[in-house]
């Protein structure tokens, strides 16, 4: 009997045992992911543009006459007040010494007058002339300084013409074109230098009429230098409010900071992102949609958590949105399979 209870006791381990299945753990769901960061924050377009001078000036004699000077030629560096042109000074220095000889005359007409009337007033309080006397002089008087004034106007608009034989520079800079020479007659306000100021450069570009829109003043873009490899941060200063009738492209100009090795010409890159408000491009596959509400899985410390975004532009294959950071990591296929908390495998 206890040989047989011993072989049911056996039997039944050994069913037991057969009937036992191995417990294998299940590895996280894996799914594909992409980091929001400040390249796949924006798409990006090229532009080529030109590095000029904010400020750049032609500059004219404010008088005409002709150029018996030159004292600088294409690429020279210039200081503020530094003389660059002067004109024949003969004939306008003749005219302002006929100007103040009429100021000396003048005056002297005007202490004439100015004794008289002082001859006459004297003569009036002693009852030695009539009113009407007086009032003549001082008529005289006040005809003589009005003349007197005249002249030194004349001959201070005269001295002035003088100066302005001499052509200085307004600002530090660099000659960018000289368009007289010497002997030349030019006229005032021919242009016959242009004066780039050095201190304060901007790149200009042409912008397509359909990629104007992306572009707003003060938005930051992307610059980098063909020549010197040099990469900056410009700032969008003025756009064109009008379309090039052949080109069809809007005139932008950005701002730049220092650049070293930067020169006046230099070819550059300019890097305009599309969606310079903050909006991220991601595939249509990332987003969960719940009801009204649209929602992005995203991944931290290996599990999921659902964040709501604002969703901005759509195409057939992207969504543009709002509502993430840099940094962020996006949960972009597989999204049926989570649930909040979830573990993941990212495939990093």
């Amino acid at each position: 009997m206890k040989k047989f209870l011993a072989g049911i006791v056996a039997a039944s381990f050994f069913v037991v045992g057969c009937g036992e299945e191995k417990i294998v753990a299940t590895k996280p769901p894996l799914v594909k992911v992409q980091k929001i960061s400040s390249v796949n924050a924006a798409q990006e377009e090229k532009y080529s543009g030109v590095v000029r001078g904010r400020y750049e000036t032609n500059l004219s004699f404010q008088v005409g006459g002709k150029i018996i000077s030159r004292e600088v030629q294409t690429g020279s560096r210039v200081r503020a007040g530094e003389i660059l042109m002067t004109l024949d000074p003969k004939d306008i220095a003749e005219q302002n010494r006929s100007y103040e000889a009429q100021v000396a005359s003048t005056l002297a007409q005007l202490k004439l007058a100015k004794a008289n009337l002082d001859r006459y007033a004297e003569l009036f309080k002693a009852e030695a002339v009539a009113a009407v006397v007086l009032d003549q002089c001082k008529t005289q008087f006040e005809a003589a300084q009005a003349a007197y004034d005249a002249a030194v106007a004349q001959a201070r608009q005269s001295q002035n013409a003088l100066d302005y034989t001499t052509l200085t520079a307004n600002a530090d800079g660099v000659i960018s074109n000289v368009a007289a020479e010497v002997g030349q007659v030019v006229a005032a306000g021919q242009n016959v230098l242009t004066l780039v100021q050095t201190n304060d450069l901007e790149v200009a570009c042409n912008i397509p009429e359909n990629k104007i829109s992306s572009v707003q003043i003060g938005q930051s873009v992307t610059i980098d230098f063909w020549a010197t490899g040099e990469v900056v941060t410009g700032t969008v200063r003025e756009i064109s409010p009008a379309a090039d009738s052949a080109s069809r492209t809007f005139a932008v100009k950005i701002s730049i900071p220092d650049a070293a090795n930067v020169q006046l010409g230099m070819t550059a890159n300019v890097s305009v992102c599309e969606n310079f408000s903050g909006a991220i491009i991601l595939p249509l596959s990332a987003i969960y949609q719940t009801g009204e509400a649209a929602q992005v899985w995203l991944v931290d410390g290996g599990k999921v958590s659902l964040k709501k975004i604002e969703v901005t532009a759509f195409d057939e294959n992207n969504v543009q949105i709002r509502g993430l950071k840099a940094g962020d990591v996006v949960v972009t296929a597989g999204i049926q399979k989570l649930r909040e908390g979830l573990e993941v495998r990212t495939g990093d």
